[in-house]
């Protein structure tokens, strides 16, 4: 199988979370050693859902990251263009909906979801000005973001720490648990080359969002960005 490269060709992306999809949430648990589960709670407070809100989640994979959601009592939407995430989410999620897309040409009507949000997903598309502004598309306005993704301690020795462990580390506790340990490989060189905090945060205000900010997690090796849709 090929391997997906920093070029992010949406056929090989996919190919490669279609061939990590039935180990896919285990092995993140291994990566984070159990903080997913925290960071997703965080995700659901920043997006204070209510009971009959609908949230969009993209890049959703199998729906663990949407569950804490519909669980909130929102209608959840999951949406990914891998297709071995959707089945293996659709088998263990029945509450949630799963729905096939393409973040740079996301099929939802216009102002559909009074919240949206992407957890590890964004660096992985090709164009990130482009699906930024599909999400503030299909958005409320007045309506709510959440971005989870991976960034940079603004620490240098923490940076450098988190480098070894993205680049060294993270590919070998990948092996035992992960069907496709070379996808590791892929994740961690994107880690190292996306956008540190005040980059994300400026693209997300060129994309058409308001009241951006972020929250530095794991020392600032995630980060939380916020926004809101003007209106």
């Amino acid at each position: 199988m090929t391997r997906a490269t920093l070029e992010k060709r949406p056929d090989d992306i996919a190919r490669m979370f279609d061939a990590v999809a039935e180990r896919y949430d285990r092995t993140n648990a291994v990566m984070t050693f159990g903080q997913e589960r925290r960071w997703r709670r965080l995700v659901a407070d920043a997006l204070q859902l209510q009971a009959g809100e609908t949230v969009l989640d993209l890049a959703a994979g199998t729906g663990a990251s949407t569950l804490p959601f519909a669980q909130a009592g929102a209608r959840a939407v999951a949406c990914d263009f891998s297709l071995g995430m959707l089945t293996v989410g659709h088998r263990n999620h029945r509450e949630v909906t799963f729905v096939a897309g393409d973040a740079l040409k996301l099929p939802f009507r216009d102002e559909a979801f009074d919240a949206v949000t992407i957890s590890f997903g964004l660096r992985n598309v090709a164009d990130v000005a482009t699906a930024l502004a599909e999400l503030a598309r299909v958005t409320k306005p007045g309506g709510r973001l959440a971005v989870l993704e991976t960034s940079h301690p603004p620490v240098k020795t923490l940076r450098r720490l988190n480098a070894i462990y993205t680049g060294h580390v993270m590919p070998v506790l990948a092996r035992p648990f992960s069907s496709d340990p070379s996808a590791y490989a892929y994740l961690a060189e994107s880690a190292g080359a996306w956008l540190d905090q005040d980059q994300l945060a400026t693209a997300l205000r060129q994309a058409g969002w308001g009241t951006v900010g972020w929250r530095n997690l794991l020392f600032g090796a995630v980060a939380l960005h916020t926004g809101r849709r003007p209106g």
